[in-house]
């Protein structure tokens, strides 16, 4: 007997440029961004992970202003994501997540970091496996945790995706900051 679907889950497959991801979002806000290149299964098992029972229906007009986000991100217009989010984990995973939307655009911090911040300076593994679970990518940046030493380390969408991550928003940072000194100079 099939059990009746409690909840609708709208996706879309996103593309611009050299990107391609799967997008999904409830009623509530964004609850998927899924790795690079990636096929549909991974946003099914995703999705079935976290919401057992629920419809997938594909909607790219619900999620219009989610791609249209990430297309401003990608093109270097924008360093924060403002579109409300639908992330269902562990009281322990919800705040290790809030943490990574600490970490500021072109900026990296440790997992030792994101543990201390949260208050749990001996739970760097148990850190790891948070930004591991992450149903987000991109949206809540786990691509901007890095080794102690400062090396790429695991990443739910490789590290090829976590380095173009980075470099965009290293370049991004750059622009910014040349930006903000001509306005210095300008005003001052």
């Amino acid at each position: 007997m099939k059990t009746k679907p409690t909840l609708s889950i709208y996706w879309m497959h996103y593309r611009f440029e050299n990107w391609s991801l799967y997008l999904a979002a409830t009623e509530q806000g964004l609850c998927y961004v899924g790795s690079q290149g990636a096929d549909f299964q991974e946003l099914v098992d995703g999705i079935n992970r976290r919401f057992p029972r629920a419809a997938l229906i594909r909607d790219e007009a619900r999620l219009r202003p989610y791609a249209a986000e990430l297309t401003a991100y990608f093109q270097g217009s924008l360093s924060r994501f403002t579109l409300p989010f639908d992330l269902r984990g562990t009281a322990f995973q919800s705040a290790v997540w809030a943490a990574l939307l600490q970490i500021p655009y072109g900026q990296t911090s440790s997992y030792s970091d994101i543990a201390a911040l949260i208050g749990k300076p001996s739970s760097v593994r148990a850190v790891g496996s948070a930004i591991g679970a992450n149903p987000v990518l991109i949206t809540v940046p786990c691509h901007r945790v890095v080794g102690k030493n400062g090396g790429l380390t695991g990443y739910r969408g490789g590290l090829e995706m976590k380095a173009r991550l980075l470099e965009l928003e290293r370049k991004g940072s750059e622009g910014n900051a040349r930006g903000t000194e001509s306005l210095e100079r300008t005003v001052g």
